[in-house]
């Protein structure tokens, strides 16, 4: 699933290309992506112009110029591509938005994500459960441990709440945690200011340096597009079962969390 760094390489990208274009076109090849019919969604698109990207959390926020929004959030295996209809990538589309005669936005794998319109108060009101940004200029360390120091349970859980902190997914809260050299099971009540300092640093550094390479995503996002998908290297522990753990020279480990998979490193991973 796409998280912050995915989505805030996203939103840079889009804020370069597509704003203050006029929309010409709006094809739907799935309506359950949207929160609309087709031709009502459509309606509220063509003749409009995005004028600003803003990123919440794992959301996009499009702002129209006429002050409706586009709420995009990709969810598992969601992509965008933006290209000319001759470049289109041979995937599924659900839905694509043309700007102009050459450029299009094409959303993949909107199986499980959507693109809603709302209005400015709607969104508002959608948002209003996030918790704060993580790389936000307000969270320095010690409102970081002000948050953390409450709260009970795993490590992992933690991260992955996104009413305690906004954009943090499976991949990198396995990574901070591995950084942090801490188990990703490890009971939040236990850790000392000590740990959550450290835990705090961990996750402004995994998180600051995927966004600087473009996060994970599999596919770039335009024809010349050689940042995104750069930070798939940068992983250390997460999607590296068996192999062995660069910091300790131990065997990264797959488990399950909650349902979710979870990755670690036994040999420099502790529970504090």
């Amino acid at each position: 699933m796409p998280e912050l760094p995915e989505m805030e390489n996203y939103r840079i990208q889009l804020s370069k290309h597509i704003l203050d274009l006029p929309i010409t076109e709006v094809v739907i090849n799935r309506e359950k992506s949207i929160n609309k019919d087709a031709e009502t969604f459509s309606a509220e698109l063509i003749g409009r112009q995005v004028i600003f990207v803003e990123r919440r959390g794992k959301h996009l926020v499009f702002h129209l110029d006429n002050g409706r929004r586009l709420v995009l959030h990709l969810m598992l295996g969601g992509l965008m591509y933006l290209g000319s209809k001759t470049d289109r990538p041979d995937r599924t589309t659900q839905i694509e938005i043309g700007f102009g005669q050459e450029m299009v936005l094409y959303f993949i794998g909107l199986r499980l994500g959507h693109l809603h319109v709302h209005s400015a108060k709607e969104v508002e009101e959608i948002m209003s459960h996030l918790g704060p940004e993580p790389l936000d200029r307000k969270m320095n360390e010690s409102r970081f441990i002000e948050i953390f120091r409450k709260r009970r349970g795993s490590l992992k859980t933690a991260l992955l709440n996104q009413e305690v902190i906004a954009g943090i997914g499976n991949c990198y809260a396995d990574e901070i945690a591995f950084t942090a050299e801490l188990l990703p099971s490890a009971k939040l009540q236990q850790f000392s200011e000590e740990d959550l300092s450290r835990l705090y640093h961990s996750m402004r550094e995994v998180m600051i340096s995927a966004t600087e390479a473009g996060g994970y995503m599999e596919m770039s996002f335009k024809v010349g597009d050689t940042l995104t998908g750069g930070s798939n290297d940068l992983c250390r522990v997460y999607d590296r079962e068996g192999e062995t753990c660069p910091r300790c020279g131990d065997v990264i480990v797959k488990g399950e969390m909650n349902g979710r998979k979870v990755f670690y490193s036994p040999g420099c991973q502790h529970d504090r």
